[in-house]
C-alpha cells in the first residue's frame, strides 16, 4: 500500500483488485455490517429447544446438513445466478431469480430472514459502495430481495469474481448460525471455533461444486428444519426471529 506521509492519507493505488475485492467482502459479510443477521438462527433454536441437538457433534452435524443439504447450498445456488444476471445487466432474470429465492423459503420465519437481511444489505451497501450498476439493481429489485441475490447481484455490480463470492457467503452462513447456537446451545467458544474449522473446507468444496449450477439444481432435503421453523414461530421462550 502506499502511503502519503505529508497528508496522512492512503491511496489505493498499488492494491491489487482481488486484495480490495477481498477486503469489500469481509465488511460485507462481517457481523457488524447492518443486515440483522444476529437475529436469526435458521431453526436452530427450535432444533435445540426441542432437544434435537444437544452438543458439539449434534450441531456440527445439524450446520453440515443446512449447509449441504439445504437452504446454504441453495443460497450459494441462488446468489451466483443473481450474480450472473446482474453482470449480463438482465433485468427480467434477476427478478425471476429473486421471486422464485422468495418462494423458496419454507415459513413465513424463514422467508422474513431472508427478506429483511437481502433489503438490508442492498439499502446498506448502495449508500456505502455506490456505483451506477447498483443503482440499475436496486431499481430492478425494488421490493422484498432475498438476501442471497442481493449478495450476488451487488458483487456483479462490482465486478467482483462469483466463485469468491459463493464461498464467502457460505463460510458466513456457517459463522452465523454457529454465533447462534453459542448463544442458545450448551458449547463454548471453543467448540464453536472447532466447528468453522471443520465445515470451512466443506464450504469451499461445495462453491466449487455449485458455481455455474443454473436453477434447476435447487432443491433441499432438510425436512426437519422446514417443519421446525413453523413450530419456532408459537414457541413458547426464544430469543431469534427465526
Amino acid at each position: 500500500m502506499a502511503r502519503t506521509h505529508m497528508t496522512g492519507t492512503l491511496t489505493t493505488t498499488a492494491i491489487p483488485t482481488a486484495m480490495i475485492e477481498t477486503l469489500r467482502l469481509m465488511a460485507w459479510l462481517s457481523p457488524t455490517y447492518p443486515v440483522g443477521a444476529f437475529a436469526y438462527s435458521h431453526g436452530l433454536e427450535w432444533a435445540v429447544e426441542a432437544g434435537h441437538v444437544a452438543d458439539e457433534a449434534g450441531i456440527a452435524a445439524w450446520l453440515a446438513d443446512v449447509l449441504e443439504r439445504g437452504a446454504g447450498r441453495n443460497d450459494m445456488i441462488l446468489a451466483g445466478n443473481a450474480h450472473a444476471a446482474a453482470e449480463a445487466a438482465d433485468r427480467d432474470a434477476l427478478a425471476a431469480v429473486n421471486a422464485l429465492a422468495l418462494a423458496l423459503a419454507p415459513s413465513r420465519e424463514l422467508r422474513l430472514e431472508t427478506s429483511q437481511q437481502g433489503r438490508s444489505f442492498l439499502d446498506a451497501t448502495l449508500a456505502a459502495w455506490p456505483c451506477p450498476r447498483l443503482s440499475d439493481i436496486a431499481e430492478a429489485l425494488p421490493g422484498e430481495t432475498a438476501y442471497p441475490v442481493a449478495l450476488g447481484a451487488a458483487a456483479a455490480a462490482h465486478g467482483m469474481d462469483r466463485g469468491a463470492t459463493l464461498a464467502a457467503y457460505g463460510l458466513a452462513f456457517v459463522q452465523n448460525l454457529v454465533s447462534a447456537a453459542l448463544r442458545v446451545a450448551p458449547i463454548g467458544q471453543a467448540a464453536g471455533t472447532r466447528i468453522v474449522a471443520a465445515l470451512g473446507p466443506r464450504v469451499g468444496a461445495l462453491a466449487e461444486e455449485v458455481d455455474g449450477l443454473g436453477l434447476d439444481a435447487l432443491g433441499s432435503a432438510t425436512l426437519r428444519l422446514d417443519l421446525g421453523s413453523f413450530r419456532h414461530e408459537t414457541q413458547y421462550s426464544r430469543i431469534f426471529r427465526s
